[in-house]
């Protein structure tokens, strides 16, 4: 058994879907399941729409019709173009329009029958639709193309409690559902989502299409799981930023959890615990050129070819924080400190603590810096800098250190053998 998996960019238009099919033609679907996203800036649209209804404007009645047209585009597309006749037809006279609108209404129904005022609950039963819409036309046009999968709806897959947004798995429900419903079979579902006890929808938080992948190939005990992306693997640096970029071959899973820790756009941590847990390689290929190398990711070497890995994180806030009487920062300040971040939803990329000051990088997501800064200042000292970058280097040499701090005001370099982290400004 394997799994592949693709993201929106990968379905994000009917040439999307058809390449899909090569892909799987290509690599062959024999004990395959497919996990598959919501397309392009799907959820996008449906986080605006959430904003319209939780606002009440009506207006998000004609955003989910906008939303419904835009699907219906890459349907009428997928009917018409790029491929034989007899395929055409067979889509055409599928049901799938009819199950799209059904779709549709439930997303609708859903909305206006809703009481609940938790944030959270609405947006997994809102948004799930996406994935719900993409992967009823993919499968569709599978079948149509004659490779038979079957259609699977995660939420009867993937049990979770109630913990909306970023649901726990319940494994033993997960497992037993997971190998009675999908062992043997070359089937499709949607990454992303799964349901509670009672039945509503939950969806796995960051990530979480990686993970459903994860979760399926655990419970099937598969040879590998495949993430298929627009780059030709994982590269040791984001090429938009740094200069003469190389594909890492292979990964550990612990570099690998190393590297998404300080921010790489990597495999998210979750995505890899059950998968070394049963030592199940992942993959990261290319869907444009899905026969090339791509970078595994396994136990052994930590890297290859080993390198200096590169990671920036941009636009975070370097606070320094001391007494007002120059006394030590002892344990009940910087504990009294973390309350605070966490109040204020800050997340730290990098800290470092002295006998009279405490120092921290922290990214503002939620737009609270002030009402942080406010607290804090009422009992510390706080000099505060905006607009500054973190960047860390794994496997740092003496190049390639000087090649990020060349000419860049460093504010904080913290150093050991394996990570190099600088903040600078800008």
């Amino acid at each position: 058994m394997k799994i592949f998996k693709f993201g929106g960019a990968s379905v994000k238009d009917a040439a999307g879907v058809r390449n899909v099919i090569q892909v799987v033609q290509t690599m062959g679907y024999n004990g395959l399941g497919i996990v598959v996203s919501a397309m392009g800036k799907t959820t996008n649209a449906l986080e605006d729409i959430i904003e319209c209804y939780q606002n009440n404007d009506q207006a998000y009645l004609t955003l989910i019709d906008e939303l419904f047209a835009k699907h219906l585009e890459i349907v009428s597309d997928l009917e018409t173009n790029g491929a034989g006749e007899d395929v055409l037809i067979r889509f055409r006279e599928s049901e799938l329009k009819k199950n799209l609108k059904v779709t549709i209404e439930s997303l609708k129904g859903t909305m206006l029958r809703n009481q609940s005022k938790n944030h959270a609950f609405i947006y997994d039963q809102v948004v799930s639709h996406g994935e719900l819409l993409s992967t009823k036309i993919v499968a569709s046009y599978f079948n149509a193309n004659e490779i038979p999968v079957d259609w699977m709806d995660a939420r009867q897959l993937i049990k979770t409690d109630q913990k909306y947004r970023d649901a726990a798995v319940d494994w033993k429900k997960t497992e037993k559902l997971i190998k009675n419903n999908c062992e043997g079979k070359l089937f499709l579902t949607q990454g992303f989502i799964g349901s509670d006890d009672n039945g509503f929808t939950t969806t796995l938080g960051r990530e979480g299409s990686d993970y459903t992948a994860s979760i399926l190939a655990y419970a099937l005990d598969a040879s590998h799981v495949t993430i298929w992306k627009d780059v030709p693997g994982v590269l040791n640096g984001d090429p938009r930023v740094f200069e003469n970029t190389v594909l890492l071959e292979q990964i550990s899973y612990r570099e690998a959890i190393e590297l998404a820790f300080y921010g790489a756009s990597v495999i998210h941590p979750k995505t890899l615990q059950p998968l070394q847990g049963k030592q199940i390689e992942l993959r990261v290929n290319s869907f444009l050129y899905p026969q090339s190398q791509g970078t595994v990711i396994k136990d052994g070497d930590a890297l290859k070819p080993m390198t200096p890995c590169y990671i920036v994180r941009k636009n975070l806030v370097f606070l320094e924080i001391s007494a007002r009487d120059f006394s030590f920062i002892g344990e009940h300040n910087i504990s009294d400190i973390f309350h605070q971040l966490s109040e204020s939803k800050m997340e730290v990329g990098l800290l470092q603590n002295s006998a009279i000051s405490f120092t921290i990088c922290v990214e503002d997501k939620y737009g609270k810096l002030s009402e942080l800064l406010d607290d804090l200042e009422a009992r510390y000292k706080v000099n505060a800098v905006s607009d500054v970058s973190l960047y860390t280097i794994r496997h740092h040499s003496d190049n390639a250190i000087e090649s990020i701090e060349n000419g860049k005001e460093v504010l904080l370099r913290q150093r050991t053998q394996e990570t190099l982290q600088l903040v600078v400004k800008g």
